[in-house]
């Protein structure tokens, strides 16, 4: 029997419902738990085949003990690595290389310096920077949030620049960014699971927390929504996300990435509603018995993205690579000295691709 556990921190109903319903589908092959950990040692595994993880991204012990359970073979969603190299300022800037429409952002320095740091650490920075520029790209009103960050913690709504400045100057040793306002008409939270199941869900970001999923009215068009689901499949693919949110605001009629690094995203009942609930875990349960059954001991079983997997192999990020085809030249008749020596010569085997 293949284990299944899930990594959780304060929330309870998906993480209790997630369980009951592997439990109840897996059968006598898959059984799902909560992880229970005692002791981490190096390279030893935890024995889980699948470990969904939702909690790693605020205890760095948990994360740590994720990485050493991968290395032995266990599927952890979502990929640990990737996970903690990943940040919203790339998130945008591989949007726009994959087209995916998103607002203009700008990467802001820390108003205070990091510890351990001084002036001459930043010997390549240009003081004062060139803040104009800037603030015409974005234009007001802008939002500034911390780059890497989330939870709507550290967001500013900005009407011009003396606002920028003064609210810059409360955020001491965070990274910023600066992001152009989409004023939208229709805005979506979508769920990605498995890079594949998509869950498009009206949302209100301007409603109190528990009303956000409650919309009156029905999409605009079906158009729309199959751009968005082509979007949502590409980012999660590309990033390599197994359980992920994107959401989208719509101006003019054109979807625009506003987030997607959520690799924990919420799935309260009390939040999300029950439609929504029971999609999730329903869809969770199904794919973490999915990926049980192709998890193989003693093999890396996570996911990687194709901005990794095209980096890592030398193709370009997008499209089909060019290939020059080079004319064929006449062989040239080998003498009989050559024959010997090219005999002597240990056999070269191609690679396989």
């Amino acid at each position: 029997m293949k284990k299944i556990g899930i990594l959780f921190g304060k929330e309870r109903s998906f993480p209790e419902a997630f369980v009951k319903r592997v439990n109840q589908i897996g059968g006598k092959e898959f059984q799902a738990e909560f992880v229970s950990i005692d002791k981490i040692f190096q390279a030893e595994p935890l024995n889980y085949a699948v470990i969904i993880d939702r909690i790693s991204q605020d205890v760095p012990f948990y994360r740590a003990a994720m990485k050493n359970a991968a290395i032995t073979g266990t599927a952890v969603i979502n990929n640990p690595f990737w996970w903690s190299a990943d940040e919203k300022f790339f998130n945008n800037a591989l949007a726009e290389k994959l087209g995916v429409p998103v607002p203009k952002t700008a990467l802001i320095p820390s108003y205070e310096q990091p510890d351990d740091t001084s002036d001459q650490s930043f010997s390549n920075l240009v003081f004062p920077l060139d803040w104009e520029a800037i603030f015409q790209y974005t234009g007001f009103p802008a939002y500034m949030k911390p780059f890497d960050g989330g939870g709507w913690k550290e967001v500013y709504k900005l009407n011009d620049k003396e606002d920028f400045f003064d609210k810059h100057s409360q955020t001491k040793q965070t990274v910023m960014m600066l992001q152009e306002e989409i004023i939208f008409e229709e805005y979506f939270r979508c769920y990605c699971i498995g890079g594949k199941y998509v869950r498009i869900m009206q949302y209100e970001p301007r409603n109190p927390f528990h009303l956000r999923y409650v919309v009156d009215t029905p999409p605009s068009s079906k158009k729309l929504l199959q751009t968005i689901e082509n979007y949502v499949l590409k980012l999660n693919q590309y990033l390599g996300y197994d359980f992920n949110t994107v959401e989208f605001a719509v101006r003019d009629g054109i979807p625009y990435a506003i987030d997607f690094c959520n690799p924990a995203p919420d799935a309260d009942v009390a939040s999300v509603g029950q439609e929504n609930f029971d999609w999730v875990v329903e869809t969770s349960a199904k794919y973490a018995i999915e990926r049980a059954k192709a998890q193989v001991d003693g093999r890396d079983n996570l996911t990687w993205g194709e901005y990794i997997k095209t980096g890592a192999t030398g193709l370009p990020l997008i499209g089909k690579p060019t290939v020059k085809k080079v004319p064929a030249k006449p062989a040239a008749a080998k003498s009989n000295t050559a024959k010997k020596e090219a005999a002597l010569k240990p056999k070269k085997t191609a690679a396989k691709k």
